[in-house]
């Protein structure tokens, strides 16, 4: 754990330093972090770090883009250096081709922007028709992920087209944060109508309307600070989502600000008190060294918090499938006096800070284990209001 601590000590001095002003030493101590703990690409443990940059990173991920996704990249500055323009109808730092996860319907781009800011976005639509109004995920992507990265990832779309439900996602712009984190730990993003929630809430409502979705089946899920996200949506918005689902996150209300955050992810905060919550699914690594599992449980605690008189019941889980190794899993549900599932926990033994049962192509996945879209798409659809 002391590698941990010195790689959080240093991500703290960095945010001081942005605070302050100073950039180039805040990116440098970044970019000194990342090395020293073997992080950065084509650098090893104690390498120096690269020279500093004008751009500070204001909250980072220390996992690196898929190799996929980094081709890409290349590929469309290659288009802009030669004159061709990518632009919103076009694949940006993705393509749904290479993803190979359309899963038969369609995935649209788009932009959404009400007075609390502007979005892009992705929709994913079954190819199926539907006689009646379907459900709608939310899925909030990880730092450094985007849209398309994180349907990949999670293979929430198939999962979708199977289930004829509609998935959004949002994407955070790297003008809001560097590395493409959703801003949970700042508070000027924790309230409702306001900042990222505000804008996220106001897009929900726009697909519901748009594309018929059900009202009373809109749910929000997310990974890491899209989890957190997803906490803060759910404290929020009791009244538009109707169950939430975090994995590797931390609780809402968790921080004021980027060193508060930081210190969240190592050490959990209390997070607020939520007068009304609604049912809500987590799941967590037990080793995972970015955000400590104990913050799981946090979450957990602040939404059954809400209720009154939920029971626990332990259910021993373990996933053996042999083709992906398998992880030994301890899964909880709490229930209300009428037999309903208002909170359920699922601990995967031995994972880090990725999507359980995700898919290795995308980025933060781990591909032992149950699969997290799977159970949260169970979750979610018997949590109808």
């Amino acid at each position: 754990m002391k590698s941990l601590d010195q790689f959080m000590n240093k991500m703290m001095a960095s945010a001081r330093l942005v605070q302050n002003k100073d950039v180039a030493s805040a990116t440098a101590t970044i970019q000194q972090a990342l090395a020293q703990a073997g992080l950065m690409p084509g650098q090893g443990q104690g390498q120096a770090a690269a020279p500093a940059s004008k751009d500070a990173t204001a909250f980072v991920d220390i996992n690196p883009a898929p190799d996929w996704q980094a081709q890409l990249r290349k590929g469309q500055a290659a288009m802009r250096a030669a004159g061709v323009g990518v632009g919103i109808g076009m694949p940006q730092d993705d393509d749904v081709a290479v993803m190979d996860d359309i899963a038969g319907g369609t995935f649209t781009a788009g932009v959404f922007s009400n007075a609390a800011g502007r979005r892009r976005y992705k929709l994913y639509i079954p190819s199926q028709p539907s006689t009646t109004p379907r459900p709608l995920i939310v899925m909030l992507h990880g730092c450094t992920q985007n849209p398309d990265d994180f349907a990949l990832g999670t293979g929430m779309n198939r999962l979708a087209e199977e289930a004829n439900c509609l998935v959004l996602y949002p994407e955070q712009d790297s003008a809001s944060n560097r590395t493409q984190c959703w801003n949970w730990f700042e508070s000027g993003h924790q309230a409702r109508d306001a900042g990222e929630p505000g804008i996220i809430a106001g897009l929900t409502r726009q697909i519901v309307k748009e594309h018929g979705a059900d009202p009373a089946q809109v749910f929000v899920a997310g990974m890491s600070a899209g989890g957190a996200m997803a906490a803060v949506l759910g404290a929020e918005y009791p009244d538009l989502f109707a169950a939430v689902g975090v994995h590797s996150g931390l609780p809402a209300g968790s921080g004021r600000d980027m060193i508060t955050g930081l210190q969240a992810m190592k050490k959990p905060a209390k997070g607020r008190t939520l007068r009304e919550a609604v049912p809500v699914i987590v799941f967590h690594g037990s080793t995972d060294h970015v955000v400590t599992p104990a913050n799981g449980d946090a979450v957990l605690q602040q939404y059954v918090g809400a209720h009154a008189g939920l029971h626990a019941t332990p259910l021993s889980v373990r996933h053996d499938d042999a083709a992906h190794g398998g992880r030994r899993c301890r899964r909880s549900v709490w229930r209300d006096d009428a037999g309903r599932a208002m909170a359920e926990q699922w601990v995967v033994q031995g994972a880090g800070h990725a999507w359980a049962g995700g898919n290795a192509a995308g980025s933060h996945t781990d591909a032992a284990g149950p699969s997290a879209s799977k159970e949260m798409l169970r979750f979610f659809l018997g949590a109808k209001r």
